[in-house]
């Protein structure tokens, strides 16, 4: 009876191998991932959800570490900008370190689990050391304007300590979310291929718009409650993140190649095989077809890597000595490609780090107040950035990309340089505007005789800096989404998180060039008792001549893109027209 009942089932219930499952996807317990059941957009809410809230904890921590450096801290605004700008290229370097570690070893999903959880201890940290008794004794009774202040040597090694065991637990977490994110859909399949390119725009526009509102009233606790309560909440936020991503675990797709080579040693021994065959020719077309390479199978440029599908001259059968596949040349190729796009985009990186420091620091001089018993946090302004992506990434994705695909024939409207170069030019335009509002800043101090009296308001409404703000988040929704577009899709598959950590080694390095920018401007403008360009004294300082800086250079850098980005040859998964 219970085996005809067990027969009847078995009849009813559908066969694995029946169900439409994913290629190299597996569920939770490692069984084939069904399309229907795991992947797509319900778990990549899951994954947007719990992004929405790293960022938050992350920005608030270093839109407003300036001020509790220049406060509590006591550091001049020049150091201060330093050591945000050190903190803020660490933190977006170490994604390099956590997803060759994803990528390697652990898998995304470990990854970002283990790296949460020194996120958290970081966080917590640091919201201990902002509540030592020494600090608020020390520090913030003193604090008004001045830079006198020098806490314990003990709390200084904690607040720092802390800081950087945040970066991190932000390098093993962000590279992989993302990228864990973008593999919930298969981009061989039509429908979700098409849901994969949608998922970048509605990733940002989670990463914008979530903090938008939470951050504001984040800034306040910190600027007018507490220190302590202000990190804290990061804390907790990151805390409820990491229990919302596990709930999700049963939803999600996970990668099935865990028994592949690694990589990277299979990408370097291009390198090394076509070194070591450097005095031989490239093979012809002949040779390689008789070898069974079709000539659609790979790329005309960087034909020096084709030397590597030559066995290497006076080899033995030792492992490595055999020539490698036209798959690992074609790998190693797109790898190279991506060099000169990543170089040049350095430039808007420097960008990129102003309006969590100088722009902070303009918008603290300025006429803040709403009514008559508040006033806007200065930190708070970084919020307009993220306001104008969330305001027209739907437009963008409903409205610009529609009607760029009717002429061009490109299902993403138009290519990811593209938008990569369309960024690069309104960062300029804001870089210009920032210009011409700090001069009227000044020009406002000047005649108001405030000059010399910093820690007056100079009688100018911090609206005048929404512009700038405005300019800067349009820049963002293209190049930055642009960017994380391209280094996913133009790098080998299991190579993903590395990608798209090449992608924050921008803003990493960016950061630190900034910081290196900041660093010898003030000593070449500041000597022989003159005022240099970043004086604590904002309104004698010429932050106007560091925006006019900027726009230059960032005018140069997108000559040297465009013309890097006509010569760029996409992979053979991207089928796009030329820039």
């Amino acid at each position: 009876m219970a085996s005809a009942a067990a027969a009847s089932d078995d009849n009813k219930a559908p066969l694995l191998s029946d169900l439409d499952t994913v290629a190299d996807a597996v569920d939770f317990d490692g069984r084939p991932a069904v399309r229907s059941k795991y992947g797509t957009w319900k778990s990549a809410r899951f994954i947007i959800g719990v992004e929405m809230a790293e960022r938050i904890a992350f920005y608030g921590i270093g839109d407003n570490l300036i001020s509790y450096l220049t406060g509590p801290l006591g550091q001049p605004t020049a150091v201060a900008a330093e050591s945000v700008n050190a903190w803020a290229g660490v933190a977006q370097l170490l994604p390099l370190a956590g997803a060759v570690v994803a990528d390697s070893f652990l898998g995304r999903y470990r990854t970002i689990v283990f790296a949460s959880l020194v996120y958290i201890l970081g966080l917590g940290f640091l919201s201990l050391s902002a509540t030592l008794p020494s600090v608020s004794s020390n520090c913030d009774k003193k604090f008004r304007g001045s830079s006198s202040c020098s806490p314990p040597t003990i709390q200084l090694v904690i607040f720092y300590s802390s800081l950087y065991l945040v970066a991190i637990g932000q390098g093993g977490h962000k590279p992989c979310v993302q990228a864990f994110g973008a593999d919930q859909f298969d981009g061989h399949d039509p429908e979700e291929s098409k849901a994969k390119s949608s998922f970048f725009n509605w990733w940002y526009f989670g990463l914008c718009g979530g903090p938008l509102l939470a951050l504001s009233a984040l800034f306040y606790i910190q600027d007018n409650v507490s220190w302590g309560i202000g990190f804290g909440i990061p804390c907790l936020i990151m805390g409820i993140a990491l229990a919302v991503f596990l709930l999700g675990s049963r939803t999600y797709r996970y990668s099935s190649k865990v028994n592949e080579e690694n990589p990277f040693p299979r990408i370097g021994r291009v390198f090394v095989t076509a070194a070591r065959n450097w005095c031989s020719k490239s093979p012809s077309d002949d040779k390689l077809e008789a070898q069974g390479v079709a000539s659609y199978q790979r790329s005309l440029q960087l034909k020096f890597l084709d030397k590597a599908l030559i066995k290497p001259v006076n080899s033995t059968k030792d492992v490595g000595e055999s020539a490698c596949s036209i798959q690992d040349v074609e790998d190693a190729k797109a790898l190279v490609r991506l060099f000169p796009v990543w170089a040049t985009s350095f430039v808007f990186a420097i960008v990129f780090a102003q309006p969590s420091t100088f722009f902070t620091k303009q918008g603290a001089t300025m006429d803040r107040s709403i009514g008559k018993n508040f006033s806007v946090p200065p930190a708070s302004l970084h919020s307009f950035v993220n306001l104008f992506i969330v305001i027209f990434i739907p437009i963008y994705d409903r409205v610009f990309v529609p009607v760029t695909r009717v002429f061009t024939g490109n299902p993403a409207g138009i290519t990811m340089l593209q938008r990569i170069g369309i960024g690069m030019f309104m960062s300029i335009v804001s870089m210009v505007t920032a210009a011409l509002v700090e001069r009227k800043r000044i020009e406002v101090a000047l005649e108001h005789g405030l000059i010399d009296l910093p820690g007056m308001t100079v009688p100018m409404s911090v609206w005048w800096l929404i512009p700038q703000n405005a300019l800067f988040g349009i820049a963002d929704l293209f190049a930055m989404v642009g960017l994380q577009e391209f280094f996913y899709g133009q790098v080998p598959n299991e190579l993903r998180s590395v990608g798209l950590s090449l992608y924050l080694s921008i803003f990493g390095i960016g950061s630190l060039l900034s910081g290196c920018l900041v660093s010898f401007i003030n000593e070449v403008t500041s000597g022989d008792g003159r005022d240099g360009w970043f004086v604590d004294n904002l309104n004698r300082a010429h932050l106007d001549y560091f925006y006019w800086l900027l726009a230059g250079l960032s005018a140069a850098s997108l000559v040297l893109f465009v013309y890097f980005a006509r010569t760029y040859t996409y992979n053979r998964k991207v089928q796009v027209l030329a820039l």
